[in-house]
């Protein structure tokens, strides 16, 4: 990468890497040493713009700790707490001959449950009427998803998934009972609150998860939390947790696979209940507007292959896809926990590139599309058929409704002037067609899983519809109401 504009850029990627537990390598050029800290052309102190994002960021200003450096970058990044690494390499340091030592290839660092951990899981399990399993997090393979659903199904115990982890655990298995974060079911939520004991697993049970630390609150939670997760470092650091396990999902979750059941006859309708409420919430009104959304969620959910990747960027837009998409195998869906906007088509890109046969969709809005719009040119260069579905409302509606909520009628900069995103599409080369009522969604779909370049599906959506609870009239009118 090139130096303190490209590093710029790299940040967001940076932080959302960080948030999100995703292991990652960045390499920053840097100006030749015997020029450094004279302000040159794209200098930048590496080490200091991202000692607080990274896991850890130096400058490497020898050739011959190249190896040593790269070698810890990668142990650093997957293990423990997984994160993005940082690296900066001088122009004339690249330049240099030198001798340095073949190391061997890095090896993950792994924590494991202890014998007494489980023990004490299992006597708090046996203690417990309303448990709760909460899974979130990175590294998991596909192997942990099925022995987390064998211990769930051995004990009867009801599954959530945190925010934009949903693809953690097969959302039509009777076990499923939502997704804890943004817009989370009210019936979730009390469930939560509700629990006398939570198993978290790979989860930091950050502010979004426990909706501002008040369904799980902290430091002292009233429910006995189990708190499962890689880094030592997290454990405690927020909860107070009756129990800590310093232990990665994969590892944890092979330990428990076969365990006995502790309890499972008493949690059974506990957990039935929990899985129907989370299918009753699917029985949502028309979105208002001609493009009925739920109409067009209702269709994908009939079109898509099981097995479809999907990703978004932020926005309210998103919203849709999380409630009424249904993610039933490992690895399909690809978002930002931090929220941060424009990652929804990169992402795609890189999801159809490690699964070329496999059938990616990128969830946008109009303003998140803007971030990152630009990169369909790179999925045309590398003939990706991604489809991305473009929401249009012509406001940033996130920030939106935070202003009719807090101050309603007073409206400020958030609305979008936008191009013609067909015309914009059709310029790199892109299929693209513009979509204004829910009954055109479905052929308009067909046509574009059946393209062989990008496809560009622009959903011109009413701003009213902004939220699948709320439109902004009735947000609008119930801040009102609450100021007068």
């Amino acid at each position: 990468m090139t130096r303190g504009p490209g590093a710029s850029h790299a940040a967001v990627g940076v932080h959302t890497a960080r948030q999100d537990d995703t292991p990652m390598i960045l390499l920053v050029g840097q100006i030749v040493r015997r020029n450094m800290h004279r302000e040159g052309w794209q200098e930048i102190d590496v080490a200091q713009m991202f000692g607080g994002m990274a896991k850890f960021a130096l400058q490497i200003d020898d050739a011959s700790r190249i190896p040593e450096f790269v070698r810890r970058a990668y142990v650093t990044a997957v293990s423990g707490r997984p994160g993005p690494v940082v690296l900066a390499i001088p122009e004339d340091v690249l330049d240099e001959v030198a001798e340095a030592e073949d190391l061997p290839a890095y090896e993950r660092a792994r924590a494991y449950p202890a014998p007494a951990d489980l023990e004490r899981l299992r006597a708090l399990l046996a203690e417990a009427a309303r448990p709760l399993v909460l899974v979130g997090g990175s590294g998991w393979d596909a192997r942990a998803r099925a022995d987390l659903q064998a211990f769930a199904e051995r004990n009867s115990l009801p599954v959530a998934t945190t925010f934009r982890r949903q693809a953690l655990f097969d959302n039509e298995h009777p076990l499923y009972a939502g997704t804890a974060g943004i817009g989370i079911d009210p019936a979730l939520a009390k469930r939560v609150r509700e629990a006398d004991v939570i198993l978290a697993v790979g989860t930091r049970l950050d502010d979004v998860t426990t909706s501002a630390y008040t369904i799980i609150e902290a430091p002292r939670p009233h429910q006995r939390l189990i708190h499962v997760y890689p880094g030592a470092d997290e454990l405690g650091r927020v909860f107070c947790p009756e129990l800590a396990i310093e232990a990665g999902p994969n590892e944890f979750t092979a330990a428990v696979a076969g365990m006995n059941p502790v309890n499972a006859r008493a949690w059974k309708a506990w957990a039935g209940d929990a899985h129907a409420d989370y299918v009753k919430r699917e029985a949502a009104a028309p979105s208002p507007g001609k493009l009925d959304m739920v109409a067009v969620m209702a269709t994908m959910r009939e079109l898509l292959p099981r097995d479809a990747v999907i990703t978004t960027g932020a926005g309210n837009y998103a919203a849709w896809s999380h409630r009424f998409l249904h993610y039933t195998q490992p690895g399909t869906q690809l978002a930002p926990v931090s929220g941060s906007m424009g990652y929804g088509i990169p992402a795609a890109i890189a999801a159809q590139l490690v699964y070329p046969g496999r059938t990616v969709v990128a969830f946008a809005g109009d303003g998140d599309f803007q971030m990152c719009g630009h990169e369909l040119g790179t999925a045309r260069q590398y003939d990706l058929p991604i489809v991305v579905i473009l929401v249009e409302n012509g406001i940033h509606g996130s920030i939106r409704v935070h202003q009719e909520r807090n101050f309603p009628g007073r409206v400020i900069a958030t609305d979008i002037v936008n191009p013609d995103f067909v015309a914009y599409a059709k310029a790199f080369g892109a299929h693209s067609e513009l979509v204004e009522t829910a009954d055109a969604f479905g052929g308009a779909f067909e046509r574009a899983l059946a393209a062989t370049t990008p496809s560009v599906l622009v959903l011109r959506l009413d701003p009213d519809a902004i939220t699948p609870d709320a439109s902004l009239t009735t947000i609008r009118a119930r801040a009102t109401a609450k100021a007068g």
